[in-house]
């Protein structure tokens, strides 16, 4: 049977990284189920964005990158906005990296206990191996190792929701908006996790090079490919936010990250409550370690006219990697890069939401493929969550928000 994943999981695969799982993590520890409804929210939302992505690649055989530079005439504005995606995608995935690849190594401690290998060495084999599927130049043997990642977190994180056997009760009374005191910076970093610029990039790239040209077929597949991956990954997300609120919330344990988890859940569960979360925060670290390249790539390959999986996308996919795996191993803290990052994200996140949403009413652009008056609705509300999620991240890098 042919599993209904496409591109659609690279997105997952991205977004469910080791920062989603200590937003999650300390969601369900700190304030239980009841921020169960910002992850649903960000679903959704995400779905939206990424079905507008997607669909871009597919009808117009163009990535994000192609279409915002031939979106202006301008030489200066052209050269902003490139400057501003390299900043945001390039050099921020480039410090971001580090944390990709020391949140893999983390799940790998987990799994190994003391007797396993350094951290430093885990990062290490773990760029190797990141770095292998990156030069691989096939597109569709990158796909399929993502698609197992995304799958490997789906089972581990919903076999440690089993073990630790949530109160459904308070699960369901989650989904409905509410905001305990202290919670606001964690919803918000909830949906933030979730829906993030450099996702656009990806999906409307690896849409076109899955299904351009392929007309109508093609966008369906696009379109459920989104629905089911995006999805899932929301799925995961709350799975994790689950397994921390049943088994941590009002117990007193101080946890910072999904490692944390891993560890606090083993006296009362036992050692396959450790592998389960282990497994799961490997599979989030290595899979967004090998798709931030990748979005970097594509972008930068996009805006030189270079053509994907060539000689640039390798060179530009490595010096990610290359550059996380130094600052990983090495120790140091890239502070300043990913401030800097911060604030361009937080420009460029807007920025792009609200650049998708014109040119998909575009009728010279799309066709009959343009938006609905109800996609319109439901997209022009997710740019005005997406505005206030680049404050945030701007405010964030100021020191005016935690």
């Amino acid at each position: 049977m042919k599993l209904p994943f496409g591109p659609g999981a690279l997105v997952t695969a991205a977004f469910i990284g080791p920062g989603t799982v200590t937003a999650c993590t300390l969601a369900g520890a700190n304030f239980g189920y009841a921020l169960l409804w910002a992850l649903v929210f960000a679903t959704f939302a995400t779905i939206i964005l990424q079905e507008m992505a997607a669909r871009l690649g597919v009808v117009t055989g163009s990535g994000l990158g192609e279409a915002l530079m031939a979106g202006t005439g301008n030489p200066g504005v052209r050269l902003a906005i490139a400057a501003l995606v390299v900043v945001a995608l390039a050099l921020g995935n480039a410090a971001y990296q580090a944390g990709n690849l020391t949140g893999a190594a983390l799940g790998g401690e987990a799994i190994l206990g003391a007797s396993g290998p350094s951290r430093r060495v885990l990062v290490a084999g773990l760029s190797l191996i990141a770095a292998a599927f990156l030069l691989s130049g096939s597109y569709k043997l990158l796909e399929r190792v993502l698609i197992g990642l995304v799958l490997l977190m789906s089972l581990a994180f919903a076999g440690s929701v089993l073990i630790t056997r949530p109160d459904f009760a308070a699960l369901l009374k989650g989904s409905i908006p509410q905001l305990p005191e202290g919670s606001l910076f964690t919803a918000i970093a909830l949906i933030g996790t979730t829906i993030v610029p450099y996702n656009l990039f990806l999906h409307a790239s690896a849409a076109r090079e899955r299904w351009g040209g392929k007309g109508e077929p093609g966008l369906e597949e696009a379109r459920r490919d989104t629905q089911v991956s995006v999805g899932l990954g929301g799925l995961i997300s709350i799975f994790i936010l689950v397994t921390a609120a049943a088994s941590l919330f009002a117990s007193g344990l101080v946890v910072r990250t999904g490692a944390d988890l891993a560890l606090a859940i083993e006296p009362a569960y036992g050692a396959v409550a450790r592998y389960l979360v282990g497994a799961g925060l490997l599979a989030a670290g290595l899979s967004s370690a090998i798709t931030a390249p990748m979005a970097a790539a594509y972008a930068v390959c996009e805006l030189l006219r270079q053509p994907p999986r060539g000689k640039v996308f390798r060179l530009v996919a490595m010096l990610v990697l290359a550059a996380g795996a130094g600052v990983a191993i090495a120790g140091f803290n890239p502070l300043t890069v990913i401030l800097t990052a911060q604030v361009a994200n937080g420009i460029l996140l807007p920025a792009v939401a609200a650049f998708l949403l014109v040119a998909m009413n575009r009728r010279s652009l799309l066709g009959a493929y343009v938006n609905t008056p109800l996609q319109n609705l439901l997209s022009g509300g997710v740019l005005l969550v997406t505005i206030g999620l680049g404050a945030r991240l701007i405010l964030r890098a100021a020191g005016v928000w935690p």
